[in-house]
C-alpha cells in the first residue's frame, strides 16, 4: 500500500468506504448502540470520530458534544501518541459514566487505550474494528483485517482504479 508517498508494508489490502456506506454504518452503530444507553453526551475522538459522532449524536437525540483531540496518524505512518486536548472536566467525573466516546476505527488500540484511562467507565464505540484494538471497544460496526487500510471517505477522491486482474489491491 503506498500511504503518502511512502509503501508501507503493514498493509497488504485496500477498504475503501464511500460517504453514503459511511453514513449507513455509522447509523448501524447507532443501532446497536440504543440499547447500551441511555448516554448524557458524546466525545468524538478527533478527527475521525467528529463524523461518526455528529450522526450518532442525531441519531441518540444528545446535545452535550465535547472532543479530545489526539494525534497518532500522519497518512499511513504511526507515530508518537500526542494528546492536544482534554475532555471537560465535569464529563470526565465518575469516570465519563454515561459518556459515549466515538471514533471511526480502532486500529492497534493506542489512542483507543489513551482515551480509556481518561474516560474508564465511558462506552465506547467504533465504526470499524481490526482485531489488535477490538477488545478495547464496547460496541462496533465492522470488523476488517489488521492489515487492511480503511479509506474514509475524506480522504478520498475520485479517481481512476485499475482492474483486480492487473495487481489493484481494493
Amino acid at each position: 500500500m503506498v500511504q503518502g508517498g511512502n509503501v508501507d508494508p503493514r498493509y497488504d489490502k485496500a477498504f475503501p468506504v464511500s460517504w453514503e456506506q459511511f453514513h449507513r454504518d455509522a447509523r448501524a452503530l447507532t443501532w446497536r448502540l440504543d440499547e447500551h444507553g441511555p448516554f448524557h453526551a458524546v466525545v468524538a475522538i478527533t478527527r475521525g470520530g467528529l463524523v461518526p459522532a455528529a450522526i450518532v449524536a442525531r441519531e441518540l437525540g444528545l446535545r452535550i458534544i465535547d472532543t479530545v483531540c489526539i494525534a497518532s496518524y500522519d497518512y499511513g505512518t504511526q507515530g508518537e501518541l500526542q494528546v492536544l486536548k482534554k475532555v471537560k472536566s465535569e464529563l470526565a467525573r465518575d469516570g465519563g459514566k454515561g459518556v459515549l466516546i466515538v471514533d471511526d476505527l480502532v486500529d492497534t488500540g493506542n489512542t483507543a487505550r489513551a482515551v480509556r484511562e481518561m474516560l474508564p467507565n465511558a462506552h465506547f464505540a467504533t465504526v470499524y474494528a481490526k482485531p489488535s484494538g477490538r477488545p478495547l471497544v464496547d460496541t462496533f460496526v465492522t470488523e476488517v483485517s489488521q492489515d487492511t487500510w480503511i479509506y474514509l471517505p475524506w480522504d478520498l477522491t475520485l479517481q481512476f482504479a485499475p482492474p483486480i486482474r492487473d495487481g489493484a489491491t481494493g
